[in-house]
């Protein structure tokens, strides 16, 4: 997929994927105790929208641009809210300059007492990360391989919690991974709440990795899936999907409260093109 985030930050994909992960984390705020979110593909935090790399593709535009600059109807505005609070709170007035990435959405949203692991391989990205986080005793920055972290970070010593997974899809066996490394993972810590970000390009490849949901025994699911386009061939992204085990029992209520109106916005045509499994 040659995937370099900084092209892509706040297009549809980050959208879905940003609004998946702020209700998981507010419905994990329910309960007093604890929890830590484990960010095994952390990429670099937040996202200059005026760079170079984000305004030569312009995706964030008709993503995140579109959300924000449009009204959407009051219930699904309610839950999409902590989200959206999280991208005002980095642009100090109506011009989007600034797109949080998982990281930065996943700190902004956490309580006094809980934590955030953020694991980056690529050295310089890692770097970068870290210096956004200097100093925040909240947030642990890690430098590892995301794959490995399924194995090696989980369970956290709070028990309850996250793990986010969203590989860049740059090699072609990702899918086999994020099925070998759930699987692993699901073992160690059966209470995770396990969230799967994953592009829809090759629909053969998309298939089997649902298939491989269905039959991994890793307990309950929903597959989310949101496109901005009726599919024009494997080399362009035309949709992408999240796939949560062990979701929380309001998440599949709350996506179909706000997927439509999201799905509506982001789409090229104004129709609302999404999909809620459970698996």
């Amino acid at each position: 997929m040659n995937y370099r985030h900084a092209f892509h930050a706040g297009n549809f994909a980050d959208v879905l994927k940003h609004l998946v992960l702020s209700r998981c984390i507010e419905h994990l705020k329910r309960k007093e105790k604890a929890f830590r979110v484990i960010d095994t593909h952390a990429g670099i935090g937040q996202y200059d929208l005026s760079s170079d790399e984000a305004q030569r593709t312009g995706e964030w535009r008709n993503g995140i641009g579109r959300l924000m600059g449009q009204p959407i109807a009051p219930d699904a505005e309610a839950l999409a809210a902590p989200f959206l609070q999280v991208v005002r709170g980095l642009n100090g007035n109506d011009t989007l300059e600034t797109y949080p990435g998982s990281p930065m959405v996943t700190r902004s949203l956490l309580r006094p007492q809980d934590r955030l692991t953020a694991i980056e391989l690529h050295p310089e990205d890692g770097q970068t990360l870290k210096a956004r986080f200097a100093g925040d005793w909240q947030v642990r920055i890690i430098a590892l391989d995301g794959w490995l972290a399924l194995g090696a970070h989980v369970p956290p010593k709070e028990k309850r919690g996250l793990v986010l997974v969203d590989p860049p899809f740059e090699k072609p066996d990702e899918f086999d991974r994020m099925l070998e490394g759930l699987s692993k993972a699901v073992k160690r810590w059966r209470g995770g709440t396990f969230a799967l970000w994953y592009p829809i390009k090759d629909r053969g490849a998309v298939h089997r990795f649902r298939q491989g949901l269905r039959d991994g025994a890793f307990g309950e699911g929903v597959d989310i899936s949101l496109f901005i386009r009726e599919p024009s061939g494997p080399a362009r992204l035309d949709g992408c999907g999240m796939a949560v085990v062990n979701p929380p029992y309001t998440l599949e209520a709350e996506m179909a409260l706000i997927l439509p109106e999201v799905g509506r916005l982001l789409s090229e045509d104004g129709t609302a093109r999404v999909s809620i499994e459970t698996f």
